[in-house]
């Protein structure tokens, strides 16, 4: 899992993992939170891995756009 830069400074992200039609979000809190296009959709996917390289927009984004469409939680 690769550290999440968090240039905002105020991000509940820790990590994640991107593969080739996911991406696995880790939050401080422990939870770890699995999108795929079937659950999420391509676009936002591919915007989330962008965002997560960036290290800054993303929980904003999922917040806004995809807070529940996960395929799989895990602590």
């Amino acid at each position: 899992m690769k550290h999440y830069k968090n240039l905002g400074g105020n991000s509940g992200v820790e990590g994640y993992e991107a593969g080739m039609d996911s991406i696995t979000v880790q939050f401080k809190d422990g939870a770890s939170y699995l999108y795929t296009y079937a659950s999420a959709g391509a676009s936002n996917i591919e915007t989330m891995k962008q965002l997560a390289d960036g290290g800054v927009g993303l929980n904003s984004f999922i917040t806004r756009n995809v807070r529940n469409a996960y395929q799989a939680k895990s602590r």
